[in-house]
Formats: C-alpha cells, structure tokens, sequence
C-alpha cells in the first residue's frame, strides 16, 4: 500500500467512507501543520523531531477531545450500575412473558428508569464513536502523504507536495517515518520492534490494572471473566501481526495514543472506580482519610465523633418518644 503508485485506501469497501471523512483528515493536516510551524518558530529544525512531535501533539488534541464524552460516559456507566438493581426487578416482573404487551410494557418501564436517572445503556460506546473515525483519518492522513510527496495523490489540506515531501524526509532514530519494518536497516528494525513491545506493553497493561483493580469479586469467575483475560492476552497480540507493515508514523501514532489510552483508564479506575471492586475500596479509604484532615485542619469532630454524637441524639430521641412509632391521628368524619 505504501510502495506503490496506486493509494488502495482510495478504493475498496472502505474508500467511499475515507472520502466521508476527508473534512476531519483536512483538519488533522492543519493542526500538523500548525504544530509543526511552531516548533519550527522555537528553534526546531524543518526536517526532523518536529514533523514527529506534530504527530504526537495531534494525538493529544484528539484526545483532549475524546475527554469530555469520555467523562460523559463514566457518569452513565455509574448511572447504570446504581439502577442495576430495580433494572433487575423489572426484569423479575416480565420474565416468562412473552408476549407482545409485557414486552412493550417493561421496555416502557426500563426507558422510564432511564429517564428519570439520566442513564444511557449506549453511553459507554460514545468515546469509541468519536475515537473510531480520529482513528481511520489519521490513519489516512498519514499513509497518503508519501504518495501526496511523489505525486502520484492531490494535495490534502496543508500537505501540498512541498510539505510532503518536507516531511517523508523526517529520519528519527534511524528510521524514516514514511518507512515499514521491512524497508529499514538492522537498527531501524530494533527500533520499530521496541515500538511494538511498548505499544502491546500499554494496551496490556491498560485492561490487566483494569481487571486486577476494577472487577468486584463476583465478576471474577464465569466465562465472561474468562474472555476478558483472553483478551487481556490477545489484543496486544494484533499489534504484533500488524504494525511491522505500517509506516513508522502510524507507529508514533499508535504507541501515543496506547500511552493515552492507558494514562485515561488508570485515571479511570482511581476516581471513578466500579462499586464493590478493590479500587473502590482503596477509594473510600482515600476518601475517608482526606475527610479526616480536612476536619481536623478545620478544627471539627472527627467522623467517628460525629457518628457517636448522632447516636447519642437518636438514643435520646427514642427515650423521649419511644421505640413504637406514634400512629397518626385521623380525623373522624362528623356526621352529617
């Protein structure tokens, strides 16, 4: 695909949804580019890390959009999981109905509960909606600029042929970014294979602190525990068939975004970690702890102090009131 005169992404199955996505490819163009200009302006030469470190500040920005619908899918997911148990109930109430009105009645039931605890079962899948498509355009972006350089494609945004050709003469540690493991000397080929190994290091290491930390017990046995350790184990692994036949731009790109990708999840799991799972817990402790010093700096009682002052009000409470709950008066209806 790379080597040749003829850009296949162009065409096939996916080419017409390449085409769709040319105005954010055009705008990835510009914010390398524009990157590129100012590390430029602050003493970087043309030709070298500041064409590499473009592609990295653009994997940021993309990221920094993900972020929002990525915290917007956190606080769905929570939704979801404190309206687990009256989905359940629901669930109980219809199970064994079959027919055409219970089955209208509980999905009646469910969008209710949805709405009324702004929960979206689809919630979680939004990031990937956004990062999918950021994904493919850079992947494009990226693989036409060589042919943008000979030629052999029209200009894409800021890569005219100039700046294409500006760019495919990028060499970092011996390797040329528009270069594939095949086309480089031995030393290029040590340096895509470490890509490699910390591209698979982060993406694994992303789903084993995920498991180890964000899984309560009860989701620790079964076949669905036992798919996620598959895949803790094999998606890393299509690094291993893929990568070493894409430019290593594409790997700048992907071990950044694996960095990111990782950097997010084990943010993820320290604020905002499953109910019940061991990093919960480990919260409640920090929670509790910060709690503790904030009262003591702000000279209050202690939560254990507090704790024991309200028991010691409902205990009186009781004395003076009793322990039967005092039924209430009803008035009697005067006769007429």
């Amino acid at each position: 695909m790379f080597n040749q005169d003829h850009f296949l992404l162009d065409n096939g199955p996916w080419g017409w949804f390449y085409k769709i996505l040319t105005p954010v490819e055009w705008l990835m163009t510009q914010v390398m580019a524009l990157f590129h200009k100012l590390f430029v302006l602050i003493g970087m030469n043309e030709i070298g890390f500041s064409w590499v470190l473009s592609i990295v500040f653009l994997v940021l920005v993309v990221h920094a959009c993900i972020f929002p619908a990525f915290i917007k899918s956190i606080k769905g997911m929570r939704n979801m999981q404190a309206i687990a148990p009256k989905m359940k109930k629901i669930q109980q109430k219809y199970k064994g109905k079959n027919d055409s009105a219970s089955k209208e009645a509980m999905q009646r039931e469910m969008m209710k509960l949805y709405q009324e605890n702004n929960a979206n079962p689809a919630g979680s899948c939004l990031p990937m909606m956004i990062q999918g498509p950021a994904f493919m355009s850079i992947w494009y972006t990226l693989s036409v600029i060589p042919f943008i350089a000979r030629g052999k494609h029209t200009a894409l945004g800021a890569f005219d042929v100039a700046t294409a050709q500006q760019f495919v003469k990028t060499h970092v540690f011996g390797v040329g970014v528009s270069d594939t493991f095949m086309t480089v000397q031995a030393g290029g080929k040590v340096v895509i294979v470490i890509f490699v190994i910390l591209m698979c290091a982060a993406m694994w290491y992303m789903q084993f602190n995920n498991i180890r930390k964000n899984l309560p017990p009860e989701s620790k046995q079964g076949p669905q525990y036992t798919m996620q350790k598959l895949m803790m184990w094999g998606f890393p692994l299509i690094y291993v068939f893929s990568a070493f036949a894409l430019p290593f731009a594409m790997l700048v790109y992907w071990l950044v975004n694996n960095i990111m990708n990782m950097l997010r999840s084990i943010w993820q799991v320290y604020a905002f970690p499953t109910p019940g799972s061991p990093a919960a817990e480990e919260k409640e402790e920090r929670d509790y702890k910060k709690e503790s010093e904030r009262r003591k700096r702000e000279g209050l009682p202690s939560i254990e102090e507090e704790k024991l002052q309200q028991a010691r009000e409902e205990a009186k409470r009781r004395e003076s009131e009793g322990f039967q709950r005092k039924q209430p008066n009803r008035k009697r209806k005067t006769s007429k």
